[in-house]
């Protein structure tokens, strides 16, 4: 085993090192940007979407326009939390299924899990990041605080995206319609009842 070591010039140990180096990587969105157009920069996984079919994707994204090359295969969500390291999106179920993975797409909230990232070209996509104003938290962020609206917390991003859509489209919504239009989104700790009192607390924020 020595000799055959020695023969070829790299040890086991090293080889898996230098394989996962060569393809392990991500696009990253630089948070310091200023400009309006949001850079990926190169990383080693071009080295691996070099040697695949890959698509150019345009889009928007928490208002930044952003331009890269992916895979056909590639969701929506895997873009957001791999590609721009915006990782507030949450992958639970990965099936459509629970709603964790909500973002809002030209206004409508939407699983990520389910739509490829191809799906968002020439669109505008707002993450739970997106939500934000500098450091201020938005009305529903801080409603969710205020009245409790999450346990574990894991939902909680999905939930506020949904709760958003539903504002934009009921700005004094009744309690039927907050359950009717986030019935969408799954909470394994049951915590429904401060959510439904978050997303009211939301309403009069916004309102006043």
């Amino acid at each position: 085993m020595k000799e055959e070591k020695n023969m070829k010039g790299i040890s086991r140990r090293r080889f898996i090192k230098g394989v996962g180096t060569g393809i392990v990587g991500s696009y990253v969105m630089l948070p310091t940007m200023k400009d309006s157009e949001a850079k990926i920069t190169k990383s080693p996984k071009d080295e691996v979407l070099e040697s695949v079919r890959t698509e150019t994707l345009e889009t928007t994204i928490n208002g930044r326009k952003v331009k890269s090359k992916v895979e056909p295969r590639t969701t929506l969500a895997d873009f957001l939390r791999d590609y721009l390291e915006l990782t507030g999106t949450k992958v639970v179920c990965n099936h459509g299924e629970c709603g964790g993975c909500s973002v809002i797409l030209d206004g409508r909230a939407v699983y990520s899990c389910m739509l490829l990232a191809l799906d968002a070209n020439g669109k505008e996509v707002i993450t739970i990041e997106g939500l934000m104003s500098g450091e201020n938290l938005h009305p529903l962020q801080q409603a969710f605080i205020e009245h409790d609206g999450l346990q574990c917390g894991f939902c909680t991003p999905g939930q506020i995206m949904a709760a958003y859509a539903l504002l934009k489209k009921f700005p004094n919504p009744t309690d039927e319609q907050i359950m009717t239009g986030m019935s969408g989104n799954l909470c394994r700790c049951a915590a429904y009842p401060n959510i439904i009192k978050s997303v009211r607390g939301a309403a009069k924020k916004m309102n006043s």
